[in-house]
């Protein structure tokens, strides 16, 4: 695997709301150094897009996919795709 920059584009569902979920993805997306938005769906779901190195988008989504996620995550669905560079930060979007 290379370190060239990616993108992961990820549905995260389950008891995803209302339990922080947000919050602590943004901060593990800070400590991967990552950049992007999470926010919430209308269908009680999560939508994250965060690029970086091939590695820690990797280790960003073994995170979603861990106990260690804040709720109960059912299920976690990315595509991994070439980064854009469109994002500065990494932020929660209301």
């Amino acid at each position: 695997m290379t370190d060239e920059a990616q993108r992961v584009t990820a549905r995260i569902t389950g008891v995803v709301q209302g339990v922080g979920f947000r919050y602590w993805t943004a901060r593990k997306a800070d400590e991967f150094m990552l950049k992007g938005t999470v926010r919430n769906n209308h269908d009680g779901s999560v939508h994250l897009v965060a690029e970086g190195t091939a590695s820690d988008v990797e280790h960003l989504v073994t995170w979603l996919h861990s106990s260690r996620a804040p709720g109960q995550v059912a299920d976690v669905e990315f595509q991994v795709s070439d980064a854009t560079g469109e994002f500065h930060d990494f932020r929660i979007i209301d």
